[in-house]
């Protein structure tokens, strides 16, 4: 397989760990793992305190997978399997596509979820949202473009980068509009349990369709990116078969201590989804009035979930050169939209960290001086 360069991963490889501040990461601020440890209950301390660093099951540590079937309305521990959240795209898209598919995929957005299609040589079609409208996916494109050989669907809501959910009728459309054409819907949940009013949540789309595709982990919500943990979720016995096969041939097994420390912390999931929203929606609100403050440079859309947000830049010089001109005078990263291969007008900024309010006073006072 011959795969485009990953340009927002070769980006971040470049400026993430020699740059001083990051205002573009997508994850919430991560736990320590004495934090992690200090939650966990009885079963698993002592897990961890005999813990061999063996191989691991295939599909994932059995009390790990039946802890995270408690995230779903349907899931049982055979519908889940264990991965490196970047490992299950690529499996599933594997098992899932062949040469002259048709995808029909959410853009802007995480290149594997388009780019691995291409690779097999499949026809991608771009779901473009609608900025004007709050950054709305229509589910009439997906009518519109849908084919005889369309294979897959992929949506990603919350969405990365901009931060939208669609309404449950919206979701509920997309939903049905693959079970009228049979075919498979890959839906990217990384950002799941962080919406802003959780009468926005939608329901996994596992549970919804018997060939939905879930896919969620550790990275986002849980602050534990380093743990290197996910899971696909689906009810189709058959390409769970697949997915499981093609595993084979990329990581084989997890991590034991991953699947331990990932095990604590969905124990504890209510007291570390709090403590992230409580962050979120504190740095949302003081994000709101800097954008307020500076209109004239800046359009916001305010997102619905997640920790991320896309606005729209208005300076002659464009995004990409702004960003690389705001790390070299203030140490500050920022994300282009040119890595999303998207447009040159918009910038990923994140705010899931403590130190968020410390790094927009100093990106202030550059703006200030521009």
């Amino acid at each position: 397989m011959k795969i485009q360069s990953f340009k927002l991963e070769r980006y971040f490889a470049k400026y993430e760990f020699s740059t001083k501040y990051l205002l573009s990461s997508s994850d919430c601020e991560a736990l320590t793992q004495q934090e992690v440890l200090r939650l966990a209950d009885d079963e698993t301390t002592s897990l961890w305190n005999n813990l061999k660093l063996s191989y691991t099951e295939s599909q994932g540590l059995p009390l790990l997978r039946e802890e995270i079937s408690n995230l779903y309305q349907n899931a049982t521990i055979e519908d889940i399997l264990v991965v490196a959240p970047e490992e299950g795209i690529f499996i599933v898209m594997n098992s899932v596509l062949n040469k002259g598919d048709h995808v029909i995929c959410t853009y802007p957005g995480y290149q594997s979820l388009y780019e691995i299609a291409r690779a097999i040589g499949c026809k991608v079609s771009k779901w473009l949202p609608d900025e004007e409208t709050g950054w709305r996916f229509d589910p009439n494109f997906l009518i519109d473009t849908i084919k005889p050989n369309t294979k897959l669907i992929v949506c990603n809501f919350p969405h990365n980068p901009t931060g939208y959910l669609p309404s449950n009728e919206d979701f509920t459309r997309i939903i049905n509009i693959a079970k009228e054409h049979d075919v498979h819907l890959f839906s990217d949940e990384m950002y799941r349990f962080l919406e802003f009013d959780p009468k926005h949540r939608l329901p996994s789309a596992s549970d919804m369709y018997d060939k939905g595709i879930s896919l969620f982990g550790m990275s986002k919500t849980f602050g534990m990116p380093g743990v290197r943990l996910g899971w696909v979720v689906t009810k189709d016995q058959e390409l769970y078969k697949q997915i499981n096969a093609w595993k084979d041939y990329t990581t084989i097994c997890t991590s034991a201590p991953s699947e331990i420390l990932s095990l604590m912390a969905l124990r504890a999931k209510e007291k570390i989804i709090s403590r992230q929203l409580s962050l979120l929606q504190r740095n949302l609100k003081i994000l709101d009035e800097f954008f307020k403050s500076y209109s004239n440079v800046f359009t916001f859309i305010s997102p619905k979930a997640g920790s991320i947000c896309f606005p729209r830049l208005h300076l002659d010089q464009g995004a990409l050169n702004f960003c690389q001109k705001v790390i070299q005078e203030t140490g500050i990263m920022l994300l282009p939209s040119t890595v999303y291969d998207y447009d040159d007008q918009h910038v990923r900024i994140g705010f899931g960290r403590q130190n968020m309010v410390e790094v927009l006073k100093i990106l202030e006072k550059y703006i200030q001086n521009l």
